[in-house]
């Protein structure tokens, strides 16, 4: 299943809600070749179609596609409840795009397009979804529900995280959190995007995380990054002004030197977030920006049917 190809031809954030279904359909049409074939009935909102039965319900569109016949879901209502939690701090709308970039290759977009992927999924499937968003303050709240007017309402606030850009504003993902966990009263699945750049706060994030942990709540942790440049430190070496997108201070040096104790460093945090979040019984997931939706995908499914 390549989800890649169908974003090739984009080139600018047009129509999220288009894109995100063009995603989960290609997702869907590639399950039967995939690791989830046994399951893509469930997940898809359709059951295998067993001989006998009426033909009335038959979904010919996916058969033409998988060559496999399934019935449509009419009746059978899922009861999960997900909200989606997205860090909109500067830092998350890291790197700057240049012309001709898409809109999803920066952090802040790529979790616009998961999230939004993920909601499609989530409507297949007759779920409710909420969503969170804060920076440095508490920017939006909306409780889970499975409506098309509600849906439709946190397309629209996705769609202005992108249009409406943060500049030097810093975040406190450990108060956020800790009042998400407050405003989720009934069991759900809770994602969170986020660059995980609080070092200073590393044990207080975790705490609250497990705040969430504590209300019977799943929890996945999507880690999004941009490989190129805050995993491999990739800069020509030549004399570079670094600035600090949530607080502004500045720093001046030559990549080539700090190469290689940067690399080991990141590396080493990475690492030290997987094991406290093996530790937390936290589901861990480094994504990196402009690709990975099959894997935002696969993780929820997975996810899903350790959370029933």
């Amino acid at each position: 299943m390549k989800i890649e190809s169908q974003l090739e031809k984009i080139t600018s954030f047009k129509n999220l809600e288009l894109l995100a279904n063009q995603v989960v359909e290609g997702f869907i049409s590639g399950m039967h070749k995939s690791p989830f074939h046994g399951f893509s009935a469930e997940f898809a909102e359709h059951k295998i179609y067993n001989t006998g039965e009426s033909t009335k319900h038959i979904d010919w569109k996916l058969f033409a596609k998988t060559d496999r016949l399934y019935t449509k879901r009419y009746e059978e209502e899922t009861n999960l409840r997900c909200h989606l939690v997205i860090d909109n701090s500067s830092s998350m709308h890291y790197p700057i795009l240049k012309k001709g970039e898409d809109f999803y290759e920066n952090k802040i977009g790529f979790s616009v397009l998961a999230s939004a992927v993920l909601m499609n999924l989530l409507k297949k499937q007759r779920d409710a979804v909420g969503l969170s968003v804060y920076s440095d303050d508490y920017e939006f709240y909306a409780n889970e529900k499975g409506s098309e007017r509600h849906h439709r309402m946190i397309l629209n606030v996705l769609e202005g995280l992108l249009q409406n850009k943060t500049k030097d504003r810093q975040t406190d993902t450990v108060k956020f959190l800790h009042q998400i966990a407050e405003n989720i009263h009934r069991r759900s699945m809770v994602i969170l995007f986020t660059d995980m750049f609080q070092y200073e706060q590393e044990e207080k994030i975790f705490k609250a995380l497990q705040h969430l942990k504590h209300n019977k709540h799943k929890v996945v942790v999507f880690h999004v990054y941009d490989k190129k440049t805050e995993l491999n430190f990739d800069f020509s070496n030549t004399p570079r002004k670094f600035i600090d997108v949530e607080t502004g201070d500045t720093v001046q040096l030559f990549a080539e030197n700090i190469k290689e104790n940067y690399e080991k460093e990141v590396h080493e945090y990475f690492k030290k977030i997987k094991n406290t979040c093996l530790q937390y019984k936290i589901q861990y997931v480094p994504v990196e920006v402009g690709k990975n939706f099959e894997k935002i995908l696969t993780t929820y499914l997975v996810e899903k049917q350790r959370f029933g």
